[in-house]
């Protein structure tokens, strides 16, 4: 390819480029601090159901509605607190990463913060 040949289409490029910028793709709004913290709480919740339903902490739950359902149903904060400790922790390595593997390549920054916590850091 000759040089003049490269040249034309580098500045032809160059034109779409800087058509395409004058034309005005404009950014998305910034999420403000208060709707990173209600998204954030949110997903966090249902993933603390997610790791109570991955460690099946339903069996040893003291809910009936629990147990009949064989899920979370109750307080997932509290049912973590009560029993990741005798969850093995190479096993609570592999549930985050099956999690993390089935995340959505364009999920949210506040949904993506909440899914890339380890279990002992989602309850208070």
């Amino acid at each position: 390819m000759s040089r003049a040949m490269k040249n034309d289409r580098f500045n032809a490029e160059a034109a779409v480029r800087f058509a395409m910028l004058k034309a005005g793709q404009k950014r998305k709004p910034k999420m403000s601090p208060v709707e990173h913290a209600r998204r954030f709480a949110i997903e966090k919740a249902l993933q603390q159901r997610r790791y109570c339903n991955a460690f099946a902490l339903w069996r040893g739950c003291l809910r009936k509605a629990c147990r009949r359902g064989q899920s979370c149903v109750g307080d997932a904060n509290a049912c973590l607190r009560r029993s990741l400790d005798g969850v093995p922790r190479d096993v609570q390595s592999r549930v985050r990463q099956a999690i993390i593997a089935a995340m959505p390549r364009n999920i949210g920054a506040p949904e993506r913060a909440a899914r890339l916590c380890m279990p002992a850091d989602l309850y208070e």
